[in-house]
Order: structure tokens, then sequence, then C-alpha cells
């Protein structure tokens, strides 16, 4: 039996858009994987970095529980994530550090590290797992457990999708070959859920906790999320999710769900026996998902609030068709308003996230996309520019163009990495537009403003080194 302390470096603190937001949500990635190495037998502690203050909060765990084994894992199912914010990676390292000092082996997964193992490995780290990891990590917890003076190279024998600081070891791949094990419930007892229940009471009036149905995603977006599964969708049973909801009801009375699924429940007969065991466990709690806008229908519509879903929130992405068609997102902008319309029927709110700044896009689609606001009024609006994920094709379009600056810092700094058609200030103009056309409505006084930029447009655009396209396209 190991001593095992699993941590992440999501510090809420260093971000202070999401702080101000004050909607904190336990790392779900990370507490599964520390019940399944309790599960395993293991002695395991967790270190919460999200409502620390910081790294030497996680100074003083390391040296109260003395760890023989760190592993540093990533909660893969919150989207801040897995943008690798440079503050969280500079954190991650630091802690990393101190459990070498302390004589600890160290493991290292998560989407920046996959992305970026080197950082990582320079750290201390003894493997970094690639993609999601969890063969690798079970393989390479059971032999510490057997030996825990194995060199990295030894540790790593055979084990595929490791990398180690003298080289990789049989990188066959993110979705390594070895069987995945069945993940259990999150340990919710080992991270403090009352203090989360204080930040969203004081600030909002209610406790929100999170739960996650699914991993991955089957479609192909250009741009969209690390491949830490994959083009894997793997869905539990509605049975199995729903009972997780009855006792997370009973044991720590939250007022909503978050469902942290890229895609939630994906056809109606997986929603309808959800809601039939929650039904018959004496009912869930209201809920909150994500969806993509063609697999709406009138009967998943109807399913989803049968089952207590009260917000859907849909990629939306664009009003431009172009973009969307560039993107390879695969959805038609007649279906997001369609999606739109069937969920506002059954009272179901309905959320947009919006991506400004693909490559291609012109004015004319950003008020295309104003345009799709407009007829489509939702609820509510996320607003990002795109960003170039390592391990996605439109990264790989892109990095030619790229910088020093690879990584935003924080998740308001929503700079252009690339060379878009306009400059960072505009593209922030437009979200600010946007937010203010939703929560008000396309005022005169709005109309004035989108008005003055569309005047005001051609200042705004980025001037291309000579030579910047012909290199990111070679």
């Amino acid at each position: 039996m190991l001593s095992v302390l699993v941590a992440h470096s999501y510090f809420l603190g260093f971000d202070e858009k999401q702080r101000r937001r004050a909607k904190p949500y336990p790392p779900l990635a990370t507490l599964q994987v520390a019940a399944l190495l309790r599960e395993a037998d293991h002695d395991v502690a967790v270190f919460d970095a999200m409502l620390a203050d910081g790294v030497l909060d996680y100074d003083a765990v390391l040296a109260d529980t003395r760890p023989q084994l760190v592993v540093f894992y990533e909660d893969n199912y919150n989207f801040l994530s897995k943008m690798c914010l440079g503050k969280m990676r500079q954190a991650c390292c630091e802690m990393i550090e101190s459990a070498k000092r302390s004589g600890a082996r160290v493991i290292a997964a998560g989407s920046d590290a996959s992305d970026a193992p080197g950082d990582y490995l320079r750290a201390g780290a003894d493997v970094v797992l690639l993609g999601e990891g969890l063969p690798a990590l079970v393989a390479l917890v059971s032999r510490l457990d057997t030996d825990l003076s194995l060199t990295a190279e030894q540790l790593t024998a055979g084990v595929p999708a490791v990398v180690v600081a003298s080289a990789a070891v049989a990188q066959s791949g993110r979705s390594p070959p070895l069987p995945n094990p069945t993940l259990p419930p999150p340990a919710w007892d080992l991270v403090d859920v009352e203090r989360y229940r204080s930040v969203w009471q004081e600030a909002h009036g209610y406790f929100s906790l999170n739960m996650a149905a699914s991993r991955g995603c089957s479609f192909r977006c250009d741009w969209c999320a690390k491949p830490i599964w994959g083009n894997r969708y793997l869905q539990r049973s509605a049975t199995e999710t729903a009972e997780e909801m009855l006792l997370v009801k009973r044991r720590y009375a939250p007022d909503h769900i978050w469902f942290a699924d890229d895609i939630f429940g994906f056809r109606p007969d997986w929603v309808t026996a959800f809601g039939a065991t929650l039904d018959a466990g004496g009912g869930g709690v209201p809920f909150t998902i994500q969806l993509r806008a063609d697999l709406v229908s009138e009967r998943m519509a109807q399913a989803l609030r049968g089952a207590g879903c009260r917000e859907v929130w849909i990629g939306a992405e664009s009003g431009s068709q172009k973009i969307l068609d560039a993107m390879n997102k695969g959805t038609r902008v007649a279906e997001i308003i369609a999606a739109r319309d069937t969920l506002r029927a059954e009272g179901i709110r309905v959320g947009f996230f919006l991506q400004l700044g693909y490559l291609g896009e012109e004015l004319d689609d950003i008020l295309a996309t104003r345009d799709l606001v407009t007829r489509a009024e939702p609820d509510d609006v996320g607003i990002s520019v795109s960003y170039p994920l390592p391990g996605t094709k439109f990264y790989e379009l892109v990095k030619g163009q790229l910088g020093e600056k690879r990584h935003w810092q924080d998740s308001d700094d929503l700079d252009m990495m690339f060379f878009g058609t306009y400059r960072t200030e505009f593209y922030r103009l437009v979200r600010d537009l946007l937010h203010d056309h939703v929560s008000h409505g396309l005022s005169i006084s709005l109309q004035r403003r989108w008005n003055d930029l569309v005047i005001h447009e051609a200042q705004f655009r980025r001037i291309e080194p000579r030579g910047s396209r012909e290199a990111s396209i070679a």
C-alpha cells in the first residue's frame, strides 16, 4: 500500500475573472482518480487547489501527509484546464519541485502536461502521462507499490503513452490499448464541500455541484478540446448516473447540478431512462447541460424537461455558415435557431457558446453572429476568441504564426495568439456588444455602438508580418 497525495493546480484565486464569477466546482477527474487509487487499497489524500490561497497551502498539506507518491491529475472536465492557463502551469511546476524535495515520486497528467511534457519533467516529474492516462496510471502505481525505487525507465517499460525525461517511452497515441478502468464515483469526502457551498450561497444564494455522465466527444470540430479522450464518447449507464445524482442529493443537498459532459445524454432514450430512475428514487436535482444543436429534437427536449433539466448550453460558435463549415462543426445555422425554439417551448433556458476570430472570419461573419443572437434570443452567451489547442487541426493550421505567447495567463486574457483578421481589442469590443445585446436587447444606443464599430473596423485590422500566412500553410 502506498501513501498517495492526489493534487491539481487550478487555483481560482489566480484567475480574477473566475474569482469574481464565484462559481467554483470540485475537480471531478482529480476526485475520480483519488477514488480509483483508494479502491486499490492505497492511503489517499487530496490537495484541492480550487479554493486554496496558493502553493503554500499545498506545501502545508505535503508536509502533513508526507506521501510516497504525488499524482498531479488535472480536472479534464474543466474547460479552463484544457486551455492551459500560464499561471496554473507555473503553480504545478512549483508544486512538483516541492514534492521532489520531499522525497516523493511524481506522476503528472493533464492537457498541458500532455502537450508540454518537458516543462513538467524539468520541474521534477518522474513520468508524464499522455491523454487521459488512466490505464498507464494504474500500471505505474502497481509497479511503485511493488518497488518504490524503480528508475523512470524501469517503471515505464512496456507502458504505452507515457514520457520520461530520457526519452518518450512507447508513445502509441492517446488512446492506449491497455484496458481502461471503470471509474468509481468521485471521492467527495476528500474535499471540503461545505466551503464550496459557502462560496456559492454568499455569491448566488444557492449551491451547485458538478457531475459527469460521459467522457469525450465523437464529433470532430477542428478547434475543439485537446484529444484527452481521443474521439471516443464513453458514456455511463443512465441508471448509474441517476443513482449517483440521488446519492449526491442525499449527502450534500445541492440546489443545482452542472453536468460537465461535452455532450450530455446524446440519445432521448438515455435521457428518458435517466429521468425514470430519478423519479423512482424520489426525484433528482435541477441541472444544466451542454448539447449540440443537431441533437435537439422535440423528443430530446421533452425528455430533458422530464428529467429536470433547466438550462442547455449549445456550442453555436458562429452565425456564419461559412465559419461553421471551416470549423468542421457539422451543424447548420438553422439547426441552432431550431434547437433554441424547441428547448424554449419546453421551458428550458438556453445559452450559446460563441467563438470569434476563427480563420477566414470577416466583418460580415461577425455581423451574422450578431444576427443569430437577434433571431434566436438566447438567455445567455459565453464568448471567446479562437484558441489554438495543441493536438487539434486548428493548431496545426496556425502554429507557424504563434509567437512566444502560446497560453493565456487567465480566462479573461482573450488575446489573439495567431494572425486573425482583427487585433485583440476589436474582438473584446465585439464581445462586450454581444453581451449587452443579450442582456438588454438591441436598443437604439446599442445599434449606434454597432454602427460605430462597423464604420471604424478598418482601423482594427491586423497587419500581418510579411510571409506569415505562407509560413503557417507550409
